[in-house]
């Protein structure tokens, strides 16, 4: 007997309820005693919780980035025999190069809270033979945020008149095709191959494709013959962050974007909230000292400033720790960064990310309902943003810290292939397999020609950031920084971009244009 498929849309979790409306929307998110308050103020609060979910990401995004570094700069011993003295010369060597950190740990892991909730939506999704809203529409937004607001960020980090260029453009080149190919893919599956219909085939060369990303970025850095673009390499520092701003980090602090350096002495005195100091060496503690120093730092408030004079501002700032006190407390038990090179830290703070952006799902799915606004356009720009925050604060950190541009940027176009090729490919995977399995029918994509349109769109607009950074390379000499006027400039123009993108797209998928 064949099992009848559940013939639900992606998007009729949303309800017939309104804000201003009579009608109560009867998903809850705690308990049953949810739905007897007024739409108007069920809707605040699940904002409030939405914002304050984000700013446990961003919290989270702290560790992840230190355990990350400390994988990166792990090295190996490697003995070579010279030829002409017959004698072994042992050094260390970086086990992991630059175009594979950035593609894989930075990119994949700042990605990881838009393919959670991606993957989360298509398990939730199983039976139908609709793929799930939520997915789709926050990979695509997201890809819009870090393409544009996360850019205009990055432009105007550097100081004034500080140049940080890409010192390899091939690599760039290659990871910037693979970024326009993965949209054009898209649009091909959603409207010329197969319109309206993803088949378990396109599903799985999705998936696919991201490895071919991994190997012709690899093959570029290592120069291979054939396939690599013939474009010399700048200089770079040997190490991925330099030791000089690695030593002082600040890593629960998201008041002052996470990461910060210590000018002067008297500062570093200040907070007892500064796990990572200059003048401690945390790999001398024992395992269990330093996850009781995590804990003590998570429950202790930090001390005030002698900047802030302002009484207003001490008491905004104490408001602020004792806000962030739970995320803290939670985060605080991830492993200490030194155990396994930093691998058990990452791991931990890729699971804390996954079980926020379950929450997110859930709160995102009640807010169409009781607000009756379009699951997609929630997707495109709150959701969007708030999970596409790690992104902002890793490319962030990578354009203050590091020497060059590169990771800064190769996060943003790197984040957007892992969009598509896991944060899509995956969950379509798992939904085009079940339902080939069991009804022997592909999956359908509600809303297909809103999608496809806002690809479109998408292209469109990333065509005009990608020259703009082009001109400021041959006239400027540089991606980033440079004149603080003409750095302004840039960065307005890029969120004029996004703006642009999120109302046609918002527009589009509600059917008003």
């Amino acid at each position: 007997m064949v099992a009848v498929p559940k013939q639900v849309a992606g998007n009729s979790m949303l309800g017939n309820s309104s804000i201003w409306g009579d009608v109560k929307c009867n998903s809850y998110l705690l308990f049953h005693g949810e739905t007897a308050l007024r739409n108007g103020l069920r809707a605040f609060l699940y904002f409030l919780g939405l914002a304050y979910c984000f700013i446990g990401l961003s919290a989270i995004t702290a560790r992840f980035f230190r355990s990350m570094e400390n994988i990166v700069k792990h090295s190996r011993t490697v003995v070579e025999v010279d030829p002409h003295t017959n004698t072994e010369i042992i050094k260390q060597e970086k086990v992991w190069n630059y175009a594979t950190a950035d593609i894989t740990l930075l990119a994949f892991g700042t990605s990881f809270p838009q393919i959670s909730l991606a993957t989360i939506d298509a398990i939730r999704n199983i039976g139908s033979l609709y793929a799930g809203g939520l997915g789709p529409g926050t990979l695509l937004g997201s890809a819009a945020f870090d393409l544009f607001p996360i850019h205009a960020v990055c432009v105007v980090v550097p100081k004034a008149g500080e140049l940080k260029k890409i010192s390899d453009i091939g690599v760039w080149l290659v990871e910037l095709f693979w970024s326009f190919w993965a949209y054009a893919w898209l649009y091909i599956i959603l409207e010329v191959w197969t319109p309206k219909v993803v088949t378990i085939w396109e599903a799985l060369l999705t998936v696919l494709m991201y490895g071919l990303l991994l190997i012709h970025a690899y093959a570029q850095d290592k120069r291979w013959p054939y396939i690599s673009l013939p474009l010399t390499r700048g200089e770079r520092p040997e190490d991925w962050v330099p030791a000089e701003v690695a030593s002082v980090s600040c890593e629960d602090d998201v008041y002052d974007s996470i990461y910060r350096k210590v000018p002067a002495a008297e500062d570093s005195v200040e907070s007892s909230n500064r796990p990572f100091q200059k003048e401690i060496n945390l790999e001398d503690l024992h395992v269990l000292q330093l996850w009781k120093k995590q804990f003590m730092d998570a429950l202790t408030l930090e001390s005030q400033s002698r900047k802030l004079n302002n009484a207003h501002l001490r008491v905004a700032r104490i408001l602020w720790q004792s806000l962030l006190a739970p995320w803290r407390l939670l985060f605080a038990f991830v492993p200490p960064y030194q155990i396994a090179h930093g691998w058990i830290a990452f791991i931990c703070s890729l699971l804390f990310i996954s079980g926020i952006a379950y929450i997110v799902t859930e709160l995102t799915d009640i807010i169409s309902c009781v607000t009756g606004i379009n699951a997609y356009v929630i997707a495109f720009t709150a959701l969007a943003a708030g999970t596409s925050w790690p992104d902002l604060v890793a490319s962030k950190i990578a354009a203050e810290r590091q020497l060059t541009a590169d990771s800064a940027i190769a996060n943003i176009t790197c984040s957007n292939s892992v969009n598509i090729y896991v944060g899509i490919g995956i969950p379509w995977l798992i939904n085009t397999a079940y339902n080939f399995i069991t009804y022997g029918e592909p999956l359908r994509i509600e809303n297909a020609e809103g999608l496809g349109f806002t690809l479109m769109v998408f292209f469109s607009t990333s065509v005009g950031c990608i020259s703009v950074l082009v001109v400021r390379r041959l006239i400027l000499g540089a991606e980033l920084g440079g004149p603080r006027f003409w750095a302004w400039v840039t960065s307005v123009f890029f969120m004029l971009l996004w703006l642009i993108f999120v109302v046609l797209s918002s527009l589009r998928v509600s059917g008003v244009i």
